[in-house]
C-alpha cells in the first residue's frame, strides 16, 4: 500500500489553496454495482455525474438506500466505482486521499477516548510527521475556531454530543483541506443542538472557504447549509434534480435565515422533488418546516 507523503517536522498547511478553475470534485458517469453471491448484483449508483466548485457547499439528499453515502465514499476513495471516474482538484480520488486533499467527518465523532480534545485534533498531523510545536499551535487555532478554548484538556467522555462533533470537525480541518466530506455529522444530535451545529458549520465554512459535500436526511438542514442541493432518486441512485439555493454566501447566513421566504421556497422545492412532484411556484408555508426530513 502506498504510504502517505510525510511532511517536514514543522510544516503545517497555511490554508485551502484550490487550483484555479479546477473543480473541487468532478464525478463523471459513475456507477457502483455491488455483487451478490446469488442472483443479480445491487446497483447502488447509476450513471451519476456531478461537479462541485471550490468553496461551494453541496448537499446530497434522498431516500434511505439511494446511494448518497456510497457516492461520498467513492469521492473519499474508501470504495471504487464500477465504472466512471472521480477527480478531486484535478487528481484521481486515490491520489487526493494520499495527498490529504480533504477532511472527513461522519455521524459518529470517532474520538479516541484516551486523548484530550487537543490530542484528538493533533492526531492527523502527528500521523503525517508534523512537529510537536506546530501541532500544538494548529490545534489551539482550531479549538478556538470551533469555540472550545475552555475544553482543550478535557476528554471525550467529559463533552456533550455536540461538543464531540465540533472536535471531530476541527480534526477534519487539521491539515487545512480544501474539501470537507461530511456524512450526516449531526444526525444523532437533538434538534436544538443540531441547529447550533449548523450555525457553527456555516461560520467555519465562511472562514476556511473549503468546499463541502454533505450527506443529510434533513431537508431544512440541506437548504440552510447549501449553495446547491442534489436530490437523488431511490435505488438505483441517480440525480433526479439539483436545486440552486439563492440564500447568499456563507458569511451572510444566520439564524434569521430560517424564517426567510426564500428558505421556505427552496425547502418546498426540495421536498416536492423528493416526493416526485413538480415544485409549486408559490412560497411554501412555514408551518412545521424545521422538522421536515426524508426518513
Amino acid at each position: 500500500m502506498t504510504q502517505p507523503t510525510r511532511r517536514t517536522a514543522d510544516a503545517v498547511p497555511d490554508g485551502p489553496v484550490p487550483a484555479v478553475d479546477v473543480p473541487a470534485v468532478n464525478v463523471r458517469s459513475v456507477s457502483r454495482i455491488f455483487t451478490a453471491r446469488k442472483g443479480p448484483g445491487i446497483t447502488a449508483l447509476d450513471d451519476v455525474s456531478l461537479t462541485v466548485a471550490p468553496g461551494e457547499f453541496v448537499s446530497l439528499i434522498g431516500p434511505s438506500g439511494c446511494g448518497k453515502s456510497t457516492l461520498l465514499r467513492l469521492v473519499a476513495d474508501l470504495d471504487v466505482p464500477t465504472s466512471g471516474s472521480i477527480e478531486v482538484f484535478g487528481k484521481p480520488a486515490r491520489q487526493a486521499r494520499i495527498d490529504q486533499s480533504y477532511g472527513i467527518a461522519f455521524q459518529q465523532a470517532g474520538l479516541l477516548p484516551w486523548r484530550t480534545v487537543a490530542g484528538n485534533i493533533e492526531l492527523p498531523l502527528e500521523l503525517h510527521g508534523v512537529g510537536k510545536v506546530a501541532r500544538r499551535a494548529r490545534a489551539a487555532e482550531l479549538i478556538e475556531l470551533v469555540g472550545l478554548s475552555d475544553f482543550a484538556t478535557h476528554y471525550p467522555d467529559q463533552l456533550s454530543g455536540g461538543m464531540q462533533q465540533r472536535v471531530a470537525i476541527a480534526r477534519s480541518l487539521a491539515e487545512s483541506p480544501s474539501l470537507l466530506l461530511m456524512d450526516e455529522p449531526f444526525g444523532a444530535l437533538d434538534e436544538m443542538t443540531r441547529e447550533r451545529m449548523q450555525n457553527e458549520l456555516v461560520r467555519i465554512c465562511a472562514e476556511t472557504q473549503a468546499a463541502v459535500v454533505f450527506v443529510t436526511h434533513s431537508i431544512p438542514e440541506a437548504v440552510f447549509l447549501s449553495n446547491r442541493v442534489v436530490v437523488m432518486s431511490p435505488r438505483p441512485g441517480c440525480i433526479r434534480s439539483i436545486v440552486s439555493v439563492g440564500l447568499g454566501d456563507m458569511a451572510g447566513r444566520g439564524e434569521d435565515l430560517r424564517e426567510d421566504a426564500g428558505f421556505f421556497r427552496s425547502l418546498s422545492e426540495v421536498r416536492e422533488l423528493l416526493h416526485g412532484d413538480t415544485p409549486s411556484t408559490g412560497p411554501a408555508a412555514p408551518t412545521g418546516a424545521r422538522g421536515v426530513e426524508t426518513r
